[in-house]
């Protein structure tokens, strides 16, 4: 696919249209942008009113899947030939009149970032056409491949974004992660079982003049032995019977979770030391055991540190009726049909229900490797890639002797908020608590020895003074105080409370 289509200039003529990320939302405004992103025109369709000048008319294109007369797509892309010889374009004849409309789509996609930080860029990804525009349900292709997606927005917000010498972007589909790969490692490898995925990201690349390497293959197949720095992916997770409908971007053929399995499994030996792997994906939940020891029994053995956090957890009714709908087959004769068929293919493996989250392994060298599962259902503080970061920094910081740590001086994040809550008229708080602005957004109740060292730890004193001088405040041993604070003290350096003096406030 696109073999002849000369992405240079295409992203040229896209580029002299204004058909950019910041134009196209600057014309259209917020209340198109967010219709867009639920698959409404109505929206977009009443800013745009008749006008009919380049940029409209690349929007109604790509964007609205509307059939425009040749002069006008010449005018906005050139002569539209050359176009349709590539795949990009392809002609209809409504009312014997020749007219064009778009083969795929070509979305403006842009991401800032903080000053400083790397993911930053202004560009377009190319994919399928939408089948469920305006409230279509269209059944879609087997090897289709999807655009932007709450996912991969969601993957996109969770990487880490450190510079790496190296990054794999496992099962690329459209390409999307790999431009947000480029912005901070030296060599992006991309790889898709879907030959069709694979064009579509080399398109995506090749419009935004960046050097990909993709690869077609299964899994780790197409990077052999190879290892990286940062492994990123959004693997086709779905869990659903063998028979019926199946699309290649959600759905891997193997049985339940054993895909995302496999990739945990593999991707730990295919790290560098001090390399991350993040992945966004699905677990079955089982009566034989719980989540959480399922899923160490695939991480135990790659020696990584691991955190992951279950966001939500799906019934099977849930679960089935989120993937038959997203199928097209809602309506069709089938559904009732297909449902039961995933009913019982969940019954036969045991699967009760199905839990959604996130996966970081950490390749830390570390002999004892520090496991975290957590239920996080809880809302987190975008881009949630720098809480990622910080959990690492936190355990390292955390993994020192009870003595290093009452000699060290630690910092109390500026982020960190104290609350009280109380009965009115009371003269002391009931609760009192240190709620994270940022990262995790987690929060602690503390009590009154620990809340005196928590806002005293302002890099000034070592944490021995500061328990010394709260036991003498409070009249308590202060080497029993120290005993009781140093587990709990530890936990919230874990968790990106505290860090040393000079480190970094992420």
């Amino acid at each position: 696919m696109f073999e002849n289509l000369d992405a240079r200039l295409l992203a040229r003529r896209l580029r002299d249209a204004g058909y950019s990320f910041e134009s196209v939302a600057d014309r259209l405004g917020d209340a198109a942008i967010d219709a867009l992103a639920r698959n409404t025109t109505p929206a977009t369709r009443d800013a745009l009113g008749a006008d009919t000048d380049a940029q409209a008319d690349l929007i109604r294109l790509f964007m609205l899947h509307d059939a425009l007369p040749a002069d006008r797509v010449a005018r906005a892309l050139g002569q539209p030939a050359p176009w349709v010889d590539a795949g990009l374009l392809a002609a209809v004849a409504p009312g014997g009149a020749t007219d064009l409309v778009a083969a795929v789509e070509i979305r403006p996609y842009a991401a800032t970032s903080d000053p400083g930080t790397p993911g930053a860029f202004d560009g377009w990804v190319a994919h399928d056409l939408l089948p469920t525009l305006d409230g279509r349900l269209d059944r879609p292709r087997p090897d289709y491949v999807l655009g932007l997606s709450p996912a991969s927005s969601t993957l996109a917000q969770m990487t880490i974004r450190r510079p790496v010498g190296s990054a794999l972007d496992l099962g690329t589909g459209c390409g999307v992660q790999s431009l947000h790969l480029a912005t901070h490692a030296d060599r992006v490898v991309a790889t898709d079982l879907n030959p069709r995925a694979v064009s579509f990201a080399r398109l995506t690349g090749a419009l935004n003049e960046l050097i990909l390497d993709v690869r077609e293959g299964s899994l780790y197949e197409p990077v052999c032995d190879e290892t990286f720095d940062l492994i990123v992916t959004n693997p086709p997770y779905v869990m659903s019977p063998p028979t019926g409908e199946r699309l290649v971007y959600r759905e891997g053929g193997f049985t339940g979770d054993r895909l995302v399995e496999q990739v945990v499994r593999g991707g730990g030996a295919r790290l560098n030391p001090g390399g991350t792997l993040q992945v966004l994906g699905n677990w079955a939940m089982t009566d034989d055991a719980s989540w959480q020891d399922r899923l160490a029994g695939w991480i135990r053995p790659t020696g990584a540190d691991a955190l992951v956090l279950q966001r939500e957890r799906l019934d099977v009714y849930e679960y089935i009726e989120v993937w038959l709908h997203d199928a097209g087959l809602v309506g069709d004769p089938s559904y009732a049909t297909r449902y039961r068929e995933w009913l019982d293919y969940f019954a036969a493996q045991g699967i009760t229900g199905v839990g959604m989250g996130w996966i970081m392994l950490h390749n830390a060298g570390r002999d004892q490797p520090d496991l975290t599962f957590e239920e996080w259902p809880h809302a987190v503080v975008q881009p949630v890639g720098v809480a990622f970061a910080a959990h690492q920094a936190g355990v390292a910081d955390a993994d020192i002797g009870d003595d290093d740590l009452l000699e060290a001086t630690w910092v109390l994040h500026p982020g960190v908020d104290l609350e009280t809550l109380g009965r009115p008229g009371e003269a002391d708080p009931e609760h009192v608590v240190y709620r994270q602005r940022y990262g995790f957004g987690r929060a602690v109740e503390v009590d009154t020895a620990l809340g005196a060292v928590l806002g005293a730890s302002d890099g000034e004193l070592d944490t021995a003074t500061l328990i010394t001088a709260v036991a003498d405040i409070l009249d308590a041993d202060a080497e029993a105080l120290a005993d009781e604070l140093l587990p709990r003290l530890r936990e919230l350096i874990r968790q990106g409370y505290l860090s040393r003096e000079g480190g970094p406030a992420t």
